[in-house]
């Protein structure tokens, strides 16, 4: 047994003794990811900074309803156009120069019909306190004629109307406008069709000056800035994402703010269609890695 023990004993001594120690380096370097953001990436970053400014203008050519390319009447009217028909309804008041309720007032609807191409027409009276409504109406342009019995002449008062299509979830647009009716002295002042000296119906049209810009709902129009304010905050939001991302390096916020400068359209939705280019960049932005020292 000693003996056993005394040859495997030598044998590994002899092991030991003939063979080399070898010691081998491998090639491979720890590396860490590089927390700066690619060039490419700052590229999409500054031009994704160009985008929130695009809706940034948008948003604040909505909120100045006066001026800018897009009008509320105009974006109104757009959605007029898609919307279903007999989703509209219109209501109001008609007044003296004195602010006095005019009752028992004519008021007369007309517009035209765009499947038939025919004129339609609907009236109704204004109560005691010179309040009116219709209901079932398609939303559009319409033409309003006030008329009112006085002095033994009839005057008609008329102006060009946008009724409101339904907004959001709610399935009626509602159009209310208050009327101030003219004085019998202006009509006074106002020729007469056939040129005559006296007239028993007299008229005043401000449907010319209307057909640019024509008269709408206040709420709809202040709806309309409201838009403008929201396409700005998420434009300066966007933005703000975008400068957070050039800081941190992170192509993850990068990509949220692509997102959120998708919604602020801008103008012919440049804005929309930067923001879908910018979201496909950021997933070509190459991860950069940096050796561990």
């Amino acid at each position: 047994m000693a003996e056993a023990e005394a040859d495997e004993s030598t044998y590994l001594d002899e092991v030991v003794e003939e063979t080399p120690m070898l010691f081998a380096s491998s090639e491979t370097v720890l590396t860490i990811e590089d927390p700066r953001l690619h060039p490419i990436g700052k590229a999409t970053a500054i031009f994704l900074l160009f985008t929130c400014m695009m809706g940034f203008l948008n948003g604040l050519d909505y909120a100045s309803p006066n001026d800018g390319l897009v009008r509320p009447d105009e974006f109104v009217y757009r959605l007029a156009l898609t919307a279903p028909d007999d989703t509209a309804t219109f209501s109001g008041t008609v007044v003296d120069e004195a602010g006095q309720p005019i009752e028992n007032a004519t008021v007369y609807l007309s517009w035209l019909d765009d499947t038939t191409s025919i004129w339609v027409s609907e009236e109704n009276y204004t109560d005691e306190a010179g309040r009116f409504s219709f209901e079932k109406l398609d939303p559009g342009l319409i033409r309003v004629d006030l008329i009112l019995a006085r002095d033994g002449h009839r005057d008609v008062f008329s102006n060009r109307v946008l009724l409101s299509p339904p907004a959001l979830i709610e399935p009626i647009g509602f159009t209310t406008i208050d009327f101030e009716f003219p004085s019998s002295q202006v009509f006074a002042e106002q020729p007469c069709e056939d040129g005559a000296a006296e007239c028993e119906i007299r008229t005043v049209d401000m449907t010319p000056s209307q057909m640019d810009h024509p008269l709408m709902d206040p709420s709809a129009a202040a709806g309309y800035v409201l838009v403008g304010f929201g396409f700005m905050g998420i434009a300066l939001i966007a933005a703000g994402f975008t400068l957070w991302a050039l800081k941190s390096g992170s192509v993850v916020l990068l990509r949220t703010s692509s997102v959120l400068a998708f919604f602020t359209m801008g103008h012919y939705y440049t804005a929309c269609i930067f923001g879908l280019l910018a979201f496909v960049l950021t997933f070509a932005i190459p991860r950069r890695r940096i050796p561990l020292v």
